[in-house]
């Protein structure tokens, strides 16, 4: 028959109710609510589509109910003996998660859930489904991602931290007639790079690209201490657009004895244009060059980072004088807001 007729207690009818607003399990308040439901005189398909789910789930929970009472509609899966899913098993999925496929003798590079069942099955001795491995895998509050590409310093380790460290001590050393600032360069491309974004289900945004590609560039300056923003705009990555950078840093910080600018090892960083010009305007510069391939020890990184998403990623400017509009835009709002910062702290 299609429609079920339950004839419950009030006491029951009670107890069922408690039971559904107390738990924590969302599968036993469905079980619940699918008694309650079919009580009132409501077909199989009917409280189906309520709590969404199948006809024939609907029949098993309710033939247990008959046969059990309330406590067939607890989880039985509480008698399958020793949780797998323990800290131990955890911790080991932790580690492995953070590897690759290739650490345990497999060609595969990537992690799949059934690779991850079979690797833990040889770790631990404990068989999981794929499905469970998922609940693992959330439980590790694991996630699906990219990887961040990088490059490894090709210094010996010991060599890097050492210079590394002593930058360190002279920015945190720095008498007040001196200051430091980390300087780098960001390109600007018209096409815009492509970045997350959320979209509606079933629909796909679209970036259009002008095509032809056209680049300008910014050489920017963050001070230390202060946070201070200098920066310069160029349509040339090359020598001249570091020297106006050191020329406008000497101009912005007319009372320092001493700037130290900390920067990585670019070609236009140590030309002979750039050489040369320090030798006769930059005695009040000390260039300080980072180890190979340690941009997270240049704090201005971050900013770039932060431009990129404010601005060029998906961005829709038709013309790069509008692009560029955009970015001096950001800079100059960031600009105004650390310095904002800077008069409340003072």
């Amino acid at each position: 028959m299609d429609r079920i007729v339950l004839c419950l207690a009030r006491r029951v009818k009670h107890q069922i109710r408690k039971l559904r607003r107390d738990t924590k399990d969302k599968g036993l308040a469905q079980r619940c609510q699918i008694v309650l439901l079919s009580e009132k005189g409501r077909t199989r398909a009917a409280v189906g589509e309520a709590v969404g789910c199948s006809v024939s789930w609907i029949h098993r929970v309710l033939r247990r109910f008959v046969e059990l009472g309330v406590a067939g509609l607890l989880d039985r899966r509480e008698d399958n003996g020793q949780r797998k899913l323990d800290e131990r098993y955890l911790a080991i999925l932790h580690d492995v998660v953070a590897g690759s496929p290739q650490d345990h003798g497999y060609r595969r590079p990537t992690w799949t859930r059934e690779l991850l069942v079979r690797v833990m099955t040889q770790l631990t001795g404990i068989e999981v489904h794929p499905a469970t491995m998922s609940r693992a895998l959330q439980a590790n509050r694991s996630r699906l991602g990219r990887p961040r590409p990088v490059v490894r310093c090709p210094w010996p380790k010991a060599r890097k931290n050492r210079v590394i460290a002593a930058i360190r001590r002279t920015i945190e050393g720095l008498p007040p007639w001196e200051c430091a600032v980390y300087l780098d360069e960001a390109d600007i491309h018209l096409n815009p790079k492509i970045g997350l974004d959320w979209m509606n289900r079933g629909q796909q945004k679209e970036v259009v690209t002008p095509g032809a590609n056209v680049k300008r560039y910014v050489c920017g300056a963050l001070e230390a201490r202060s946070g201070k923003l200098t920066w310069v705009l160029a349509q040339k990555k090359n020598s001249l657009l570091f020297i106006d950078m050191l020329a406008t840093l000497l101009r912005a910080y007319p009372n320092k004895r001493t700037i130290h600018v900390v920067l990585d090892n670019f070609i236009i960083h140590s030309s002979r244009q750039t050489k040369a010009w320090l030798a006769e305007h930059g005695r009040r510069i000390r260039l300080h060059f980072l180890p190979p391939y340690c941009p997270q020890e240049n704090k201005i990184e971050r900013l770039w980072l932060d431009l990129h998403a404010n601005v060029t990623r998906n961005h829709r400017c038709r013309s790069m004088e509008q692009l560029m509009e955009h970015v001096t835009d950001y800079l100059m709002r960031r600009a105004k807001a650390q310095h904002l910062l800077s008069t409340k702290a003072a």
